[in-house]
């Protein structure tokens, strides 16, 4: 099995798999009577259909054994999602290029600074919320809407790959 390097999230790196939610280099401009700066269209919500919504929810995440064995990534065909830390935490994220499945040997890693929030363009694959602390906070913004959107992929047995935190680059 491969063992994913954990690469720092950048905009650059990130760039093929979605946007990184952050303020850091980000276009902005005053408001409120110049008493508030607006990090202005950081991501944008991707839904297919005109009746879908864009929505916002929390989700409250527990940690997983590591080092981890990815067995699948999941995508959401129909709409894009994004990603927020509520707490300041650093999490990890999996991810892989756009495409009918996922190709193991093109799956890569990132961990965020904490300030980083991400949001997956629609379709990319990605493994489900990964925390690295105990419990972690999310507000998460994604689709809702009619039809399937997620599909899953379960990897074959020469195809998992192992994410282990304690071997990440800074």
């Amino acid at each position: 099995m491969r063992t994913l390097k954990i690469e720092p999230l950048t905009k650059e790196a990130f760039a093929p798999f979605g946007d990184v939610i952050e303020t850091d280099g980000s276009d902005h401009f005053m408001i409120n009577n110049g008493s508030t700066m607006r990090f202005h269209r950081l991501a944008t919500v991707e839904t297919a259909e005109p009746d879908d919504k864009a929505i916002i929810s929390i989700f409250r995440a527990d940690a997983l054994d590591m080092p981890l064995t990815v067995r699948m990534l999941e995508r959401h065909p129909l709409g894009s999602q994004a990603f927020i830390g509520l707490l300041g935490n650093p999490f990890l994220i999996v991810v892989a290029p756009l495409g009918d499945v996922p190709v193991s040997g093109l799956v890569r890693a990132f961990v965020t600074n904490g300030r980083q929030g991400i949001n997956y363009h629609r379709g990319v694959w990605h493994h489900p919320v990964l925390t690295i602390e105990k419990r972690d906070d999310f507000l998460v913004v994604d689709r809702s809407g009619t039809g399937n959107n997620c599909d899953e992929h379960f990897f074959k047995e020469d195809e998992l790959l192992i994410l282990a935190p304690h071997q990440r680059t800074e």
